[in-house]
């Protein structure tokens, strides 16, 4: 990324502004604290393609019905350690709050919570609901559906979404926190190397026909046209590396979510005016299996003797998931979060469309005028 495209601003400045935003697009208080919440740790955490980048797409989602601002999450399906909860077309980050939070509550009572959720939209980063079971000294998993963006091993059409899977364990000095799709990237990646004008890196993105690009803008296009082509599997696009690994994981992914639930499978979604997203959650209290607070340090053990273990050449540290989330974190409250300029400037629209004095929250830095963005199917 180019850094000369990147300006910083605190974490109380943008969450200033995310607050401000959602209230004005309905929301209440709490409502707007819970999206902001999901949206900012992302930024915190380094990873901006999930971060406050994707007010605008909200917006537009708002806009279009496919968001409803007024849905409440609803139960329909329930036992003691399992549930099915009907989203209603309401934002992501509510739908995943609500339903993490009830599967905490059914392993707090049953040792187990899974929960999946059907007609929904997107909702953040995995890795912040599996999280919140961690706070709870319990393991979490998370997972959704999205937008076909992976072209299956061997295939030109993209059937399966990012479908992240994110893994979190209560350890010392830091969670074992895993949060990855399975895709080589995510969509938001395409959007910020478009963003900045730059080709995307080799091995990440498949042409109509089945061949790889370097084009952010057309494999975009196509996925929003259902053209062909897209990202590829973890793995690339050969078996020989493992892409039809990528490829299983993102089937894990949408049996938690959309198989699970019954709900709208990755190639159906975004159409027909509805989003349709699915996710899927799973709780596991250590303390069904004897003493959860001895687990924790056994795991804390072990995550210190693999970043002691013996370095590579040319290496001098060794990471453990999650270590980065809390360097990333401990960077940006010292240093401000970094935003792509682009990404300002349609914080600016936003900013005029809402009503909102840009100025209030960003005071003399003005961002540079849109000249050839990708507007997307929000």
């Amino acid at each position: 990324m180019n850094e000369n495209k990147v300006v910083k601003f605190s974490y109380e400045q943008l969450d200033r502004l995310c607050m401000d935003a959602f209230q004005k697009f309905g929301f209440n208080a709490k409502q707007a604290a819970i999206i902001t919440d999901v949206l900012l740790t992302a930024d915190m955490y380094g990873i901006q393609s999930h971060g406050m980048q994707r007010m605008v797409r909200y917006y537009k989602g708002i806009q279009k019905g496919t968001m409803k601002v007024d849905a409440k999450p609803e139960i329909v399906f329930e036992t003691p350690v399992s549930a099915v909860v009907d989203g209603h077309d309401g934002m992501g980050q509510l739908n995943g709050h609500f339903a993490m939070e009830l599967a905490i509550a059914k392993a707090k009572k049953a040792g187990v919570g899974i929960v999946s959720v059907r007609n929904s939209n997107h909702y953040g980063i995995a890795g912040y609901y599996a999280k919140m079971a961690a706070k709870e000294g319990m393991l979490g998993f998370s997972c959704t559906n999205s937008e076909a963006i992976m072209v299956p091993t061997f295939g030109r059409q993209a059937m399966i979404g990012s479908n992240p899977q994110a893994w979190c364990v209560p350890a010392r000095p830091y969670d074992f926190l895993f949060d990855a799709s399975t895709t080589v990237v995510t969509r938001g990646k395409l959007e910020m190397y478009n963003k900045l004008d730059q080709p995307l890196p080799d091995g990440w993105a498949l042409d109509a026909q089945g061949e790889p690009t370097n084009d952010a803008a057309m494999v975009l296009d196509n996925i929003v046209h259902k053209n062909g082509g897209g990202i590829m599997p973890l793995g690339g696009n050969t078996e020989t590396l493992g892409s039809h690994k990528g490829y299983g994981n993102g089937m894990v992914a949408e049996i938690f979510s959309s198989i699970l639930s019954m709900g709208t499978t990755s190639e159906s979604t975004m159409q027909n005016g509805k989003s349709g997203i699915c996710h899927g959650f799973m709780v596991i209290n250590l303390d069904a299996f004897g003493d959860g607070e001895a687990i924790s340090r056994h795991l804390s053990e072990y995550l210190q003797k693999l970043r002691d273990s013996a370095k590579a050449n040319g290496h001098d540290k060794i990471y453990t998931h999650g270590e980065k989330e809390i360097l990333a974190m401990a960077d940006r409250k010292a240093n401000g979060i970094p935003v792509i300029d682009k990404t300002m400037t349609e914080v600016k629209d936003l900013c005029d469309y809402l009503d909102l004095n840009f100025a209030d929250y960003f005071g003399e830095y003005q961002p540079p005028k849109a000249d050839n963005m990708f507007t997307g199917n929000y």
